[in-house]
């Protein structure tokens, strides 16, 4: 494990600074971007994001966790992003509401049914920054590995400490049987914990750190690297403080369901 700046993380020596996302994607499979950047690459005003960090207070509890655990509050909606050749654009359709599966292979504890979580609301498809968002990570993901379609899965997702402690990723290291995975970090309230730690998939090598910026962002190429995050607890005696994420997930080829 290393710990580094966020623009010089690296399995090895570290990137140069100042390195774009793409090149940091190309060489290693994963990059993390300030808010600021991410609003840059995606073409998005980055104070457009605050009025819709308030829509992460409404999330209903998952009902799935196998652990026992009701620490794990989300929402779920599936998008589908073509591209355009000839117009140099993408178009970004919402696809019908849709339960959420993985195979067992990837998510050993929550795979292999059907999960049917909450809609995303209507507000934050609207904020001005949502649909700059998708298809800004579209564009990046496809100079990395090109594709006619991205099959876009977004999971609003709060992880808090009421009963102690809370487990982002309960599953463990892991990846999540797609292309191209993003984790934006919304808010962290009065918790610790909460590091993200990403290894190299055909390797022995990792790196560790804590997303700590609203609006920042952890990219990963899902075919070359897995991930955690650590739990996260009380950062002091009082129990209610949350770590809140939008994870994005890109596939090729269709939806992640039982026939694929």
């Amino acid at each position: 494990m290393m710990q580094a700046p966020d623009d010089t993380l690296s399995f090895g020596a570290p990137m140069p600074a100042g390195s774009s996302a793409l090149a940091r994607l190309q060489q290693q499979g994963f990059c993390v971007l300030g808010a600021a950047d991410l609003a840059a690459m995606a073409g998005y005003d980055l104070a457009s994001c605050a009025p819709a960090l308030g829509l992460w207070n409404d999330l209903p509890p998952d009902d799935y966790l196998k652990d026992g655990g009701h620490y794990r509050f989300r929402r779920h909606g599936s998008f589908i992003q073509t591209r355009q050749p000839a117009a140099g654009q993408a178009e970004l359709q919402t696809a019908p509401h849709r339960a959420h599966w993985q195979p067992t292979s990837y998510n050993a504890l929550h795979g292999g049914m059907l999960r049917w979580f909450a809609p995303l609301t209507a507000e934050l498809q609207r904020a001005p920054f949502w649909q700059p968002l998708l298809l800004g990570l579209g564009r990046l993901f496809a100079q990395v590995r090109p594709a006619p379609q991205w099959f876009i899965e977004a999971h609003q997702f709060r992880i808090d400490t009421r009963e102690g402690v809370g487990r982002p990723t309960p599953e463990g290291a892991h990846r999540d049987g797609v292309d191209f995975v993003a984790v934006v970090l919304i808010s962290r309230h009065d918790i610790r914990g909460g590091e993200t730690r990403v290894f190299e998939l055909a390797g022995q090598r990792g790196v560790r750190f804590t997303l700590a910026e609203p609006c920042s962002v952890l990219l990963m190429d899902d075919t070359r690297v897995i991930h955690e995050s650590t739990p996260v607890l009380p950062a002091g005696e009082t129990r209610g403080g949350w770590r809140d994420t939008l994870v994005l997930t890109y596939r090729a080829g269709g939806f992640l369901d039982p026939q694929t």
